[in-house]
């Protein structure tokens, strides 16, 4: 049974895939965010209102852990701007250390290691 699950939500194309170890999971979500990041920045929106980039999520990345009862949980928000929000928690979120990606990462790492 695979102890780590990535999904990755990116305008509407959801995908998840497992695995069985976490240094696996946070290479997918690596790589799934070098792909949305090289797709290069969103455009403003005008819907009602204008959204600015920095203000529209175009992908959010997660991994979840193994377990019924508040299982581990951290991933990405890739803003439409490019810059990257790392947060730890599946409901109630709280962000992570890290302005670029690498930094992104290796707090998500330490978050699920623990």
């Amino acid at each position: 049974m695979s102890n780590w699950k990535l999904t990755v939500r990116h305008g509407s194309d959801v995908s998840r895939e497992r695995f069985d170890d976490l240094d696996e999971a946070i290479a997918a979500a690596r790589r799934a965010a070098d792909e949305v990041i090289a797709e290069g920045p969103l455009k403003k929106v005008s819907a009602i209102r204008d959204y600015e980039p920095a203000s529209i999520v175009n992908a959010r990345i997660e991994i979840t852990g193994k377990g019924m009862f508040r299982p581990a949980t951290a991933g990405l928000d890739i803003q439409g701007d490019l810059s990257v929000i790392p947060y730890a928690g599946g409901v109630r979120r709280q962000q992570l250390d890290g302005s670029d990606l690498a930094e992104a990462m290796k707090s998500l790492k330490m978050f699920l290691s623990e």
